[in-house]
């Protein structure tokens, strides 16, 4: 089965299908002024209506709702919009500009929402009930329930507005500083016997080199460079977390995990079953790493080494061969996902190129008016990215099986999110493994196969302890940079069980996940949509082409429920139970157990 694409592809992406122009884009300063007056409107409606009584039957209701999800659609063009320019270029000035101003927007949105919502706690709980279950609140039901209860837990309206309001230049302000600070970072290595200057995200897809003495001698410059950043960083995230912690504080929330599991519609005994039953098969991930040291000719890996290739990695794996073997695969489990990506392609919803100027890392974003989808990532030929490049193509199949649904119903959580992501990824990596000829190069495959699972069990894993210890700790003041480096690597020592011999001090300056202002705690959800997908990835194998039109109902049914009710629905395991984690731990131990059996041999010669 081979993919028609047509090649050769495109490796950066088109926006001027949405606004012509770029950053000077007169649509979109246009878009910028009807959405400001759409909020307005909504505002000055929503301000009106605040007697109960108003809004007691469906018309009234519908209409608030309709222009609400009017709203929501136009700030996430913008939004999507902005972001993709400040990715795609560090050194447009105007793009950090029209960011500025769309939070401004989405900050009057806000506060417009906190009227809405005492509009929906006034409703007397049986006149809610009845209208839930009317046309046209049905397929939003689940939503506006959500926004009812959550709005019980909140501060007053008024005062949720004014933190909205502050949190443009305060919460969202540092976190703009911190991109500001990835912006200007550069680090210099040789190559070629000339000196050359390298962006974040093409300075780490080096750390990836076979050579380790390269390796090592890249890292040091990596965490040299981020020391020069440290004081910015520390500077943004101690006050990112601390307006944090005052807000929950005035609302009396005792548990930093307390947001973080809301927006992840999860429930704390499913978050912490999940880490105890990853915690407690963490012996055999350890004996990996311990093989693969031997494998290198060390006696403990190196921070830098985890992510190493074994065997020989230098043959580069192009953009057209990433996309093609991408598309073959996805073919074989969901046709309809194959389609989806090879329009990615071929229609330049992609940008991949390696050049100076991006920031780092990898995403997908949505344009819901458009009905469209970009992909940001460096590629660089590795494996790796080849991987990157599938997960994002999930993350975009995702939200392309939901356009026709009203806007409420498509918002999804970050750890439901990250499930269409990593099932993408593992269709392609299983199918490489079972497809390699020789068992040299088997191991390599399923080595790089086993690296995902060691991020999210353990390199995930100390990004939440430190999270967890961290904010702790701000709660009581402010982290000093070396206190901030101390609690980095105590967690990583942690989670990895203390296998390595050397750790990543400046590991909360270099990732971009600590500083996120949209969700908080951006780093279990990743393990979630890991072991999540997992056990849907062991129905879909069960199943085979039976199971797309399954998928899709998921899917579909992500943004209308918790997960715990989802994986009932569609799965029937209680996540609040060890047994279905410990399912999808099992299938990442049965990698480690052939990988371990494949190079046996090895050490002992």
């Amino acid at each position: 089965m081979i993919a028609l694409l047509k090649l050769p592809l495109n490796q950066t992406w088109n926006l001027e299908t949405f606004f012509p122009g770029g950053s000077d884009s007169p649509a979109f300063a246009a878009h910028l002024k009807k959405l400001q007056e759409s909020i307005a409107s909504f505002q000055e409606l929503v301000r009106g209506s605040t007697s109960p009584q108003r809004v007691e039957d469906a018309a009234t209701l519908a209409q608030l709702v309709e222009k609400l999800q009017n709203n929501v659609m136009h700030i996430h063009e913008a939004d999507s919009f902005v972001g993709c320019l400040q990715a795609d270029n560090q050194k447009d000035k105007k793009a950090p500009v029209l960011s500025g101003q769309v939070k401004s927007l989405y900050a009057e949105h806000l506060s417009s929402l906190t009227h809405f919502d005492q509009i929906l706690t006034g409703i007397p709980d049986a006149v809610w009930t009845s209208l839930l279950a009317q046309e046209p609140f049905q397929a939003i039901a689940f939503s506006l329930d959500e926004r009812r209860t959550l709005a019980n837990e909140k501060l007053p309206p008024a005062q949720e507005a004014l933190i909205n309001d502050l949190a443009v230049d305060g919460y969202h302000g540092w976190s703009d500083l911190y991109n500001s600070t990835v912006g200007q970072f550069s680090m210099t290595v040789d190559v070629e016997g000339k000196p050359v200057s390298l962006s974040a995200g093409q300075a780490f897809n080096k750390l990836h080199t076979e050579n380790r003495d390269e390796r090592l001698a890249l890292f040091e410059k990596w965490e040299q460079a981020w020391t020069e950043k440290e004081e910015y960083c520390a500077e943004a995230l101690n006050h990112l977390a601390g307006f944090r912690l005052g807000v929950y504080k005035a609302r009396g929330w005792k548990s930093i995990h307390k947001e973080p599991l809301a927006i992840n519609r999860m429930k704390e005994q499913t978050l912490k079953v999940m880490w105890d039953v990853i915690d407690r098969n963490k012996d055999a991930f350890v004996a990996y790493l311990n093989r693969k040291a031997k494998l290198l000719g060390v006696e403990k890996l190196a921070w830098v080494d985890v992510d190493a290739p074994l065997g020989d990695s230098s043959k580069k794996i192009s953009y057209d061969e990433g996309a093609t073997l991408i598309v073959d695969q996805f073919k074989r489990f969901s046709p309809k996902l194959a389609a989806f990506s090879e329009e990615a392609f071929e229609k330049r919803w992609i940008e991949a190129e390696d050049r100076p100027g991006k920031r780092p890392g990898g995403f997908c974003t949505s344009f819901p008016l458009a009905g469209e989808t970009r992909i940001f990532m460096t590629y660089g030929g590795t494996l790796n990215n080849v991987s990157t490049l599938a997960h994002e193509l999930g993350h975009g199949y995702h939200q392309h099986v939901m356009t026709d649904m009203p806007a409420l119903a498509q918002e999804y959580a970050m750890n439901v999110a990250e499930t269409a992501s990593t099932f993408a990824e593992m269709i392609v990596a299983d199918a490489v493994v079972k497809s390699a000829s020789t068992d040299e190069e088997r191991i390599v495959l399923l080595e790089d196969k086993i690296q995902r699972a060691i991020a999210f069990f353990m390199n995930i894993h100390a990004r939440f302890i430190f999270e967890t210890n961290f904010y702790a700790e701000r709660s009581q003041g402010l982290v000093s940079v070396e206190r901030l480096n101390e609690l980095m690597v105590d967690a990583q020592k942690a989670a990895y069980k203390d296998a390595l011999s050397s750790y990543h001090p400046h590991f909360w300056a270099a990732k971009l996940h600590f500083y996120a202002t949209d969700v908080p705690f951006y780093n279990f959800p990743y393990t979630f949509g890991y072991m999540f997908s997992a056990g849907i990835y062991a129905r879909a194998v069960q199943e085979g082409a039976s199971f797309e039109d399954k998928y899709i109902s998921l899917l579909r049914d992500t943004g209308s429920m918790n997960v715990e009710e989802l994986a009932e629905k569609h799965l029937g395991v209680d996540l609040t139970e060890p047994d279905f984690w410990q399912s999808a731990v099992d299938m990442a131990l049965q990698d480690v157990e052939q990988f371990m059996a494949l190079t046996e041999a090895k050490v002992r010669a």
